[in-house]
C-alpha cells in the first residue's frame, strides 16, 4: 500500500467553494449513468431456446425456474471450476457486497442466484464456511457457463481466441466473472437481456465505491486485487 501524498489543506470556504465545483461534474456523471441505464433497458432481447438444467440443495431446477414468481432474473456467474475445492477469492469479495440483497430485489420482481460449474455439494460447502445465504446453483455438465461466455474449453484457451467480454482475446483461466440478466414473459418464454463481465461488474461491489471515496482511492498499484482475500482469512 502506497503512503498517502502531500495534500492542499485549505480553509474551510475554500473546500465549500472546490466541493461545489465538483459536484457539477459529479451531477452531470451521475445523469450520464441514468442515460446508460436507459439505454440498457432499450437494447434487444434473445430468446433462450435451450433448456439448461441446474442443480441445487434441494434438487433440480430449470433456468425458468430460478424465477420462482417474479419476471426478472439475476445471474451472477462465480468462478468455481469443478477442480476446485473453493470459490474465487474475488468473486467472493464480489458475494460479500450482494449477499442478502435478495430480499430487497424480490420488491423490484427479480430473483438473483449465483451460478458455478462446481458440483453442488463444493458449493454448499464454500456457502457454509463464508455463511452466505444467497442461492447458489451447480451448472455441471451443462453448456449454460459456456453460453454466456463465462466458461471456455480447453480448445478454446490453447486457440489463444476465447470470446470474452464480447471479443476474442487470451483467456488463461477456465472460468471468468460475469452477470447476465433474464427475463421471463406470461407464456413462460424466457429471453436473455444483458450480460457484462471484468469491470463491467464492478457497478455491484459497494465496498469498491466506497473505498473510491476514500483519499488514497483503490491504492492498488499496478495489481489490483492483489490484497484480496477471503473474508474468514
Amino acid at each position: 500500500m502506497s503512503s498517502q501524498k502531500k495534500h492542499a489543506v485549505v480553509s474551510h470556504q475554500e473546500w465549500l467553494a472546490a466541493r461545489e465545483a465538483f459536484l457539477v461534474e459529479e451531477k452531470a456523471h451521475m445523469r450520464r449513468g441514468d442515460e446508460l441505464a436507459r439505454k440498457r433497458r432499450e437494447l434487444p432481447w434473445e430468446k433462450v431456446e435451450k433448456t439448461y438444467v441446474f442443480e441445487g440443495p434441494r434438487g433440480k431446477a430449470t433456468l425458468a425456474e430460478l424465477f420462482g414468481k417474479h419476471g426478472q432474473l439475476i445471474v451472477y456467474h462465480f468462478m468455481f471450476p469443478p477442480e476446485d475445492d473453493a470459490g474465487c477469492k474475488h468473486c467472493s469479495f464480489w458475494a460479500d457486497n450482494f449477499n442478502g440483497i435478495d430480499i430487497h430485489l424480490a420488491h423490484r420482481d427479480a430473483a438473483f442466484a449465483a451460478i458455478s460449474r462446481a458440483p453442488v455439494g463444493k458449493l454448499e460447502a464454500f456457502k457454509r464456511r463464508m455463511s452466505w445465504s444467497f442461492p447458489w446453483w451447480s451448472s455441471h455438465g451443462t453448456d449454460f457457463n459456456y453460453d454466456h461466455q463465462a466458461s471456455f474449453s480447453p480448445e478454446q484457451i490453447a486457440s489463444g481466441k476465447a470470446y470474452y467480454n464480447y471479443k476474442a482475446q487470451e483467456i488463461d483461466l477456465a472460468d471468468r466473472e460475469g452477470i447476465s440478466i433474464f427475463y421471463k414473459d406470461g407464456r413462460g418464454d424466457v429471453f436473455h437481456t444483458y450480460s457484462c463481465y471484468a469491470r463491467g461488474i464492478e457497478v455491484v461491489n459497494g465496498a469498491y465505491h466506497f473505498i473510491d471515496l476514500l483519499p488514497k482511492g483503490r491504492d492498488e498499484g499496478d495489481h489490483p486485487q492483489s490484497w484480496v482475500r477471503y473474508h474468514d482469512r
